[in-house]
């Protein structure tokens, strides 16, 4: 990713994947932690930040947000604190790693397993042969150990360094042989699977026993595993994941961070999970007030966030305003209209994005919203447009409204309100006047 100097390069400026660590220098924007939360001193990520650093046990986060708030670059932002704290940090991206659609709780213990011994590996940690031993013999059964030679090959291909203990190397081998299994193999999963759920006591032992050696070597700092993209799962999908392993899942000797669905919260059975789990909310950039007036710190913010990557000249006189307000601080919205204004602007052999590049592209996102809004759907929205946007006694319509993103929640003082294109479009059928 470079900045945008050009309508043409905006496409790649504004990709919807996070930050890396190595772009956070050029493109991340600080301070954007008073304008979600309406108090510059409040910030759900140095919360988790700070409890990362404890020797406590039982340091498990559920981070809740909409999709697209930022959560990602947050947390990769936080990553890249604590990794100059001396934490050793692991991302799994579980969209990559695992078949969303088809995903159970041992999947995330297998894979947890696989960070803690990269993170050893990467570490330069020595791992006693003992616990080793016990992760080889634990999978063991039913796998095939390679030979050098052929561990070799396969090592090199996963990117295993050669420096690497041999048993560790081999190790890491059969990992990424069961990691693709996971993905694919729907026979072969199983018994993976079935091995977890069985001997779930002995793998955590296990688990723990690793960690405890990584913070040996590393002056008592434990890793952190952060597990992102939970939040994309349907809501059942996410409850059968959590909410019967909710001991296991939040019982682990270091740190660990799950992004989770926000609308989730709003579910009677989420009492449970936060005896838990710490729970913590990314709101959104809040662009209007509860008095639904244009909030413009926030809308200056936000375009704060673009200008860090793209010539605000390359946008026409209150386009870049119009984009901002009409996606009501979902960054992920904002970046989708900005790419689709800039690729019609690009095939007008345009210099500049125009209001009706940026009019067609949301056009475009109202209608990919709407689609998800059924007739019956409609009293329930028009009453939080007239005002009742704190207290609504329809969990069940909220939650479904909230996991579609056509109403958004905002912190500090929780309050909802419509997507504004959905007002938009409540104003298309004629069920509110334009004021």
């Amino acid at each position: 990713m470079k900045y945008a100097g050009k309508v043409s390069e905006i496409i790649n400026a504004f990709s919807p994947a996070p930050l890396k660590t190595d772009q956070m220098d050029e493109f991340y924007c600080n301070n954007t932690m008073e304008y979600r939360t309406s108090d510059k001193y409040s910030s759900p990520i140095e919360d988790i930040f700070d409890s990362c650093q404890t020797q406590e046990e039982g340091n498990a986060f559920l981070l809740l947000g909409h999709r697209g708030c930022g959560k990602s670059t947050e947390l990769n932002k936080m990553s890249e604190r604590l990794i100059e704290k001396g934490y050793h940090v692991k991302t799994i991206n579980c969209g990559m790693d695992l078949d969303l659609l088809n995903i159970v709780y041992s999947d995330l213990f297998i894979i947890m397993g696989e960070a803690l011994l990269k993170i050893a590996e990467e570490a330069g940690c020595k791992i006693q042969n003992n616990i080793l031993d016990n992760i080889m013999n634990f999978w063991n059964d039913g796998i095939e150990i390679a030979t050098c030679q052929e561990t070799a090959a396969a090592s090199a291909e996963a990117g295993i360094s050669v420096k690497t203990d041999g048993i560790l190397a081999n190790i890491l081998n059969i990992f990424s042989n069961i990691k693709t299994d996971l993905k694919f193999n729907e026979e072969i999963r199983k018994e993976y699977r079935k091995k977890i759920s069985i001997r779930s006591s002995e793998w955590i032992r296990i688990l723990g026993h690793v960690s405890d050696e990584i913070a040996r070597q590393t002056d008592g700092k434990y890793p952190v595993i952060i597990f992102e993209d939970i939040d994309k799962l349907n809501p059942e999908d996410a409850w059968t994941l959590f909410y019967n392993y909710v001991t296991i899942l939040s019982g682990m000797k270091f740190p660990v961070i799950y992004t989770f669905p926000i609308a989730l919260s709003y579910d009677t059975r989420f009492s449970a999970m936060e005896s838990y789990f710490t729970t913590k909310t990314l709101p959104m950039i809040k662009i209007r007030t509860i008095e639904d007036e244009p909030f413009q710190d926030g809308i200056n913010v936000i375009c704060k966030i673009v200008e860090k990557r793209a010539d605000l000249e390359l946008f026409e006189i209150n386009v870049l305003k119009k984009l901002v307000q009409d996606t009501g601080g979902s960054l992920r919205d904002l970046f989708h209209v900005i790419n689709s204004s800039a690729k019609r602007a690009v095939r007008r052999n345009s210099e500049t994005i125009s209001m009706e590049d940026a009019e067609h592209a949301l056009e475009e996102l109202k209608t990919y919203l709407t689609r998800r809004i059924e007739e019956k759907d409609y009293e329930f929205l028009l009453n939080i447009y007239n005002g009742n946007k704190e207290r609504i006694t329809n969990k069940e319509m909220l939650l479904k409204m909230l996991q579609a993103s056509v109403v958004l929640e905002y912190n500090g003082k929780r309050w909802h309100n419509l997507h504004p294109l959905v007002t938009k479009f409540l104003i298309d059928q004629g069920l509110v006047t334009d004021d």
